[in-house]
């Protein structure tokens, strides 16, 4: 049997989870000397509550090889092959991490994929992973099938403020963005997995608006067809209104929803709203 490895920055629903058997992987994410498992040592409440709190940015980190070999190690020997979808390696050292657990284990059918996304891209692509494995497909085409998607993913997202990716170093060429007016509000995607910039809004309703045509504009007359989850952080009555909208104009079935938990959240701050789709 295939089983679906994944990381925390999926944040896939609990229930979702249980019912398929998938393994996650946890990042971490570091107050001080203090260090948490994602999803596992600390909520999303308690830290949001805390990083409002906190007079210092937090940090993340990748889980070790180590871990992953541990899950490995148990799928294989109980004779099943194991397909890891990671958060994207320009983001996260995770991907490394998976691949060498993988090399550790030379005798385990495992294939490890970087995702070149996170959060709901990410979400996506193990849903449809999932999807085709319990429907009966191979190793080689489940793998076939999200490596076809990788590429095809969008991600658009728009944040308060460009202080966390600053701080916390994951703000690649949106660093051009920096140094304008507070009011602004940049509009940000992910290009061949990292952080780029897109646009600069005048204000959060304008950003979501512009939001709502970009994905108009690249799905064109196959939004029926668009598979469409949005994010947030604190914000989840803003990701449920552009929801319903993308649904109304797209035509698309009604998109999954999720909430940004500490290790994405440390470096985009609370106020983010974000969208990713594929056809």
């Amino acid at each position: 049997m295939i089983k679906i490895v994944t990381d925390s920055t999926a944040y896939l629903p609990a229930d979702f989870i249980r019912e398929h058997d998938i393994r996650v992987v946890p990042l971490y994410v570091h107050f001080g000397e203090e260090a948490f498992k994602e999803g596992v040592e600390i909520s999303d409440e308690e830290f949001y509550a805390r990083l409002k709190r906190s007079p210092t940015l937090p940090t993340t980190s990748q889980p070790s090889a180590g871990e992953f070999q541990e899950v490995f190690r148990e799928l294989s020997e109980a004779g099943h092959e194991i397909i890891a979808l990671t958060i994207s390696s320009k983001l996260s050292g995770t991907w490394n991490s998976a691949m060498a657990a993988k090399e550790m284990l030379p005798q385990a059918q495992i294939s490890v994929i970087d995702s070149l996304s996170t959060a709901a891209g990410l979400e996506l692509m193990v849903r449809a992973a999932v999807e085709a494995a319990e429907g009966g497909a191979t190793h080689q085409e489940v793998v076939a099938l999200v490596r076809e998607i990788v590429p095809k993913m969008n991600i658009f997202f728009v944040v308060d403020t460009l202080e966390y990716l600053a701080k916390g170093g994951r703000i690649g060429n949106a660093k051009a963005f920096l140094g304008t007016l507070l009011k602004v509000k940049p509009i940000l995607f992910l290009h061949e997995g990292a952080i780029e910039p897109l646009e600069q809004v005048r204000s959060k309703r304008k950003a979501q608006a512009r939001l709502l045509e970009l994905v108009e504009e690249r799905v064109g007359d196959r939004g029926a067809e668009a598979k469409v989850a949005l994010t947030n952080a604190l914000v989840p009555d803003e990701a449920l209104a552009l929801g319903r909208e993308l649904q109304k104009r797209l035509g698309c079935a009604e998109p999954i929803q999720s909430t940004l938990g500490p290790v994405i959240g440390t470096h985009t701050g609370p106020g983010l709203v974000g969208v990713a789709f594929y056809i």
